[in-house]
């Protein structure tokens, strides 16, 4: 799909194809989603460049991502894409700022591409120019990835409250330890999700951090006619402090997340150990009766109880107070 989008005075505003399929002389941003081969070869004819394919927008190496051909300026951030769903995932998205155009090549349609659509549909100041857009749309990722962060920390807090919680929470909620005890894999499932959708949001903000820095570097710079106005460098740099300051936030946030999936993996040692414990003090409390049984069950002739009348009432007495004296010392130990 190719949308083409012109600075109006209300706003950018997306406009159609010429009748013969060409892009339109005046058009400041043109993003292509999931692009066929016509689309490619159109910009490629208007802008004289060439545009990156799937497999090149994949490559990791810097200079693969980030570098100036011919004047025009080729930006390949890794962004997370998807989260809100069950199966977030990260996809690249090349930004091209060529001939006071920029260019977008992206083959998943992420919630922050279309908040900025809206959004500077209805103020002109965010469609000054390609770099104006360009700044526009790294602001929209940074702030969808401070939301999503916000939700990794709310669930996590969840989490916390849901692991070391006592017999009673403070809201008056009582939780029993079964209750926890059957939570226990559902809350690994909860960390694990949480995590990688941390990690999604980390890998994406270290792509647009070097990204940032890129472009900074070249607008600094004003080669290849790329030069902006104070304002917008202090812009560019107020991002980049924005990114430093949640990519220390979502540090902090996989270390909790790890620490949380140590202690329910913790819980889960405990649970075990008291499922061994039960069978342990059960056996021990038993042994005395079958000593005891094992004693009278002896085939010898000259038993004193063998011929007494009350032989087996005492015997079953015998047994059940061995078992009694053998569970008030256990509790007495702190053992149960």
């Amino acid at each position: 799909m190719l949308n083409v989008f012109v600075a109006a005075p209300e706003g950018l505003r997306r406009v159609a194809l010429d009748e013969d399929g060409s892009i339109p002389a005046d058009a400041l941003w043109i993003d292509l989603l999931e692009p066929t081969e016509h689309e490619e070869r159109a910009v490629e004819a208007l802008l004289g460049l060439d545009v990156p394919t799937r497999e090149e927008m994949r490559e990791i190496e810097a200079s693969n991502r980030l570098y100036e051909d011919r004047g025009a300026l080729y930006m390949t951030a890794t962004v997370a894409a998807r989260l809100d769903s069950q199966r977030p995932e990260t996809t690249a998205v090349t930004f091209i700022l060529a001939n006071g155009r920029l260019v977008t090549n992206r083959h998943v349609d992420t919630r922050p591409f279309q908040q900025f659509v809206a959004y500077a549909g209805r103020h002109p100041a965010a469609c000054v120019s390609a770099t104006t857009v360009l700044a526009g749309l790294v602001d929209a990722l940074i702030a969808r990835i401070a939301d999503i962060l916000e939700r990794v920390a709310m669930d996590l807090d969840a989490i916390s409250s849901a692991i070391f919680m006592g017999p009673e929470s403070g809201n008056g909620e009582h939780r029993k330890r079964s209750t926890l005890s059957r939570d226990l894999r559902r809350l690994i499932e909860r960390i694990g999700f949480s995590g990688e959708l941390n990690s999604k949001t980390r890998e994406s903000l270290m792509s647009l951090d070097r990204m940032l820095m890129f472009v900074q570097q070249a607008t600094n710079a004003g080669g290849a006619g790329h030069g902006t106005s104070q304002e917008l460098r202090e812009r560019f740099g107020s991002l980049s402090r924005d990114v430093a300051s949640l990519s220390d936030y979502a540090g902090f946030l996989g270390s909790k997340a790890t620490f949380l999936l140590e202690a329910t993996l913790g819980l889960v040692n405990v649970e075990q150990n008291n499922i061994i414990k039960l069978f342990s003090v059960a056996a021990v409390l038993f042994l005395p009766p079958t000593l005891i049984a094992s004693i009278y069950g002896m085939n010898f002739r000259a038993m004193p109880e063998l011929d007494w009348l009350l032989g087996y009432p005492f015997a079953l007495m015998l047994m059940i107070a061995s078992m009694i004296i053998t569970f008030v010392m256990f509790k007495r130990k702190g053992w149960l």
